[in-house]
């Protein structure tokens, strides 16, 4: 059941901070994870990543995260990214990515991303996922059906730590 070659842009979101008495949920960027952030945006956009959906955590260092990339791409924030398995952020993905785009960015955490990668990919290999690092995949069926059918042209394509 091969489609046209989809691709999937999983980014971790950058350093947050630690404020005293903040919720994990509500820790924001520190100073590095904004500027880790833009330049995450800039290498998305030097690698001619078009960004047609956005599906991002509700957590505020991912919030930050996507506004500090400048990718104005329609966005679902959903608790459904935020901490969760990989299967969690497929079914993500299978409820909110648009049928239409060629390109979607997932904006969340470890060990989630990194995991979803490897669920896809299975020959692929990933030894560190640090903040804002971020994995494309080229994916090879509908979006409402990722991680459901097995897709014999999920591959690990590219992976980046903008620094």
């Amino acid at each position: 059941m091969s489609t046209a070659p989809r691709t999937l842009v999983l980014l971790r979101h950058g350093k947050s901070g630690y404020p005293a008495g903040a919720a994990d949920h509500d820790r924001p960027l520190a100073d590095r994870g904004r500027r880790q952030a833009a330049l995450a945006g800039q290498w998305i956009a030097d690698h001619g990543l078009d960004i047609d959906a956005v599906i991002c955590s509700t957590a505020q260092r991912t919030r930050e995260t996507l506004e500090r990339t400048g990718i104005g791409a329609p966005t679902v924030f959903t608790d459904d990214i935020y901490e969760n398995s990989p299967e969690d952020i497929l079914e993500a993905i299978r409820t909110h990515a648009p049928a239409d785009a060629s390109t979607v960015l997932v904006v969340g955490h470890f060990p989630g991303l990194p995991g979803t990668a490897l669920t896809l990919d299975g020959a692929a290999e990933i030894t560190g996922f640090p903040t804002s690092a971020y994995a494309v995949l080229s994916i090879g069926v509908p979006w409402d059906r990722i991680g459901v059918d097995v897709d014999p042209d999920a591959k690990l394509t590219d992976l980046r730590v903008p620094r």
